[in-house]
């Protein structure tokens, strides 16, 4: 059987086909793509298994397609591994946050890069949680599948990370995660972050989920915990 399709976009022409060659030697079905216009026109049309994405492309550049491909109800469950020049420690950052789920500095082993994009496939494939399942907890009502949380009835504008801390501690109400458990049930265990990192995204979550926000509970020298019932 075929394996997955994987959607490549770069506007240098060597380096699309080095990537082109190499996941075609593991039997993957490349697509390539020059800018991100056509990026964003295949991933829509062909719905690839996968998206390795240059950041610095011409016209539409790889956060904004990121950010397109992530809020498309159609798209946003398409994985994307970023390719990124060194020093744009910023734009990684920025990427992760709208939802890519992990990178590669340029220059590039071409052996490193097929392990990141087996790595997130597997994610992919493990991630059995099924998606229309809602969840309704105290006064908040998320539902997966629309990416979508409301408090007393009103909706909440959440980021990708946001979305999926808030998800991951909702689902086992009570049980304390330390902030590595925390990274690495939402972006892969593969991952340098600090814990200051997921502070972060506990006070925006607090803050945006208003009266809701006061079950998110700290665990002084642990990490976080939504409150039971």
């Amino acid at each position: 059987m075929p394996k997955e399709r994987i959607l490549v976009v770069d506007d240098e022409e060597d380096i699309l086909e080095l990537v082109r060659f190499n996941l075609s030697k593991e039997g993957y079905q490349a697509i390539c793509a020059e800018t991100g216009e056509r990026a964003v026109e295949i991933a829509r049309s062909e719905m690839p298994d996968l998206v390795v994405l240059d950041l610095m492309l011409p016209g539409m550049d790889g956060l904004e397609v990121t950010k397109f491909l992530k809020k498309d109800l159609e798209t946003q469950h398409i994985p994307i591994v970023m390719l990124t020049a060194k020093g744009e420690e910023s734009d990684i950052v920025t990427g992760l946050e709208l939802g890519a789920d992990d990178y590669v500095t340029k220059p590039f082993s071409p052996k490193i890069l097929l392990a990141r994009v087996k790595a997130v496939l597997r994610r992919k494939a493990a991630d059995t949680s099924d998606r229309s399942e809602v969840v309704s907890i105290h006064n908040l009502v998320i539902h997966p599948g629309r990416r979508e949380v409301r408090v007393d009835g009103k909706p909440v504008d959440l980021t990708f990370t946001e979305f999926g801390v808030l998800s991951y501690l909702v689902r086992r109400p009570g049980w304390v995660f330390t902030r590595t458990q925390i990274v690495d049930a939402v972006r892969g265990s593969d991952y340098f972050v600090t814990d200051r990192s997921v502070d972060v995204q506990i006070v925006g979550l607090r803050k945006k989920l208003g009266s809701a926000g006061q079950y998110i509970e700290t665990v002084r020298g642990v990490g976080y915990r939504f409150k039971e019932k």
